[in-house]
């Protein structure tokens, strides 16, 4: 079947997103019971985690140079059938460093959607910033599942069935989604009668600079928000519950309604100027973060649904800017590097995490850390240029 110069409509591109952060987060819930089958502790097999969140980053340049080479409709159907068997081939693995090698791979093939199904998404700038914030509910729906889903499964079975049935579900919407793909409508010429490319908008690199910021600091906090307040709950509420069903139900409503907060920011990018959005956010991300690492129980649920929600609420904002300021042919390039600072950035949550357990400080640490780190994304929306509603195709 001829896939190239291919289309589908943004509800394809929205569960896709959901399935690349569910993938990836089965093992923030599922690493403590495969640490306990390999003999061990949390902070030991978290580790191997390592490899497959570098990759979800380190990758995303290269699928955006075969995307440009090949077509994106190509690119995002091998990333629904690349992530499906590496998921299914991590349960599998008789050993932490096998299971490494397959988290890996599912990290190759996750690392496709950003910087590919987001420039799909971008195509069409109508109402963007609120087309932007349903594709991140979806994203973020996926966050919400992963601890529900897989401590559902291991509650019943094993950490292995937690790869296996997501792994299938994921190879039958891949089947969907190719079938799903449809001609290309023209697009829109990039050449102007001079048949020069639409330029870049004025004072772009400010903008990208501003972005820089923003993405360095906001994925190492995304990259925590998400993989460590499973295991976070699971200790600090434990007078509530010590069922790691139950901990993981609390963080996937966390994660759920949270992820709400983006719809909010898409409306209001649309209507208001990106930098009072940029720093109200920061300025909460500030506040809520640092009163997450010291409370406890119900206090904690609550302060942590608010913090998070202002983490998730700049995502779409992010992109909406970066739309404004670069033309269509860059995006997937700009995107890929956006996504390698951030998901990289991420990924040293893992080591970080790790050294400080064994070095005997609490995840709360961690906590103050990103409230700290948020001070960035204040300074970003400073930075960034004082310009509202700039559109380019």
């Amino acid at each position: 079947m001829e896939i190239q110069k291919k289309y589908v409509p943004d509800i394809y591109l929205n569960i896709s997103h959901f399935i690349d952060h569910f993938i990836m987060l089965i093992f923030a819930k599922a690493a403590y019971d495969a640490g306990l089958e390999f003999g061990l502790g949390y902070e030991g097999i978290i580790i191997f985690g390592l490899l497959g969140f570098i990759l979800f980053g380190a990758m995303a340049p290269v699928a955006a140079i075969l995307a440009d080479k090949y077509s994106r409709s190509t690119l995002m159907v091998i990333f629904h059938f690349g992530v499906g068997i590496s998921a299914i081939l991590c349960s599998f693995a008789n050993t932490p460093l096998e299971l490494a090698i397959w988290l890996g791979f599912v990290g190759v093939f996750a690392a496709i959607y950003h910087p590919v199904g987001i420039a799909m998404l971008l195509k069409n700038s109508k109402n963007l910033g609120f087309r932007l914030g349903i594709n991140g509910v979806f994203g973020n729906l996926g966050v919400a599942a992963a601890p529900l889903v897989t401590g559902y499964l291991l509650l019943i079975a094993n950490w292995r069935l937690s790869f296996i049935i997501p792994g299938l579900v994921c190879l039958l919407f891949g089947l969907i989604f190719l079938f799903a793909l449809r001609p290309e409508p023209q697009p829109k010429p990039e050449e102007t009668s001079s048949g020069k490319k639409i330029a870049f908008a004025p004072q772009w690199q400010r903008a990208l600079f501003a972005l820089a910021l923003t993405t360095t600091s906001g994925g190492f906090i995304f990259g925590s928000i998400t993989f460590i307040i499973p295991r976070y709950f699971e200790i600090e509420l434990s007078n509530l519950s010590s069922s790691v069903a139950v901990t993981g139900l609390l963080a996937s409503m966390v994660y759920a309604i949270a992820g709400f907060a983006q719809l909010g920011a898409g409306w209001l990018i649309d209507r208001f100027s990106e930098k009072i959005i940029l720093f109200i956010i920061g300025l909460g991300q500030i506040i809520f973060i640092f009163l997450a690492s010291i409370v406890t129980d119900l206090q904690l649920f609550f302060v942590t649904l608010i913090a998070t929600s202002f983490v998730f609420g700049q995502i779409p904002l992010v992109d909406t800017i970066m739309s404004r300021y670069i033309p269509d042919h860059a995006r997937g390039k700009i995107l890929s590097i956006k996504f390698v600072l951030n998901l990289s950035v991420g990924a040293s949550v893992i080591p970080v995490s790790s050294l400080l357990l064994k070095a005997g400080y609490e995840l709360s640490t961690l906590f103050t850390f990103m409230s700290g780190l948020a001070i960035f994304v204040v300074l970003a929306s400073l930075i960034l240029p004082s310009r509202k509603n700039i559109k380019i195709s």
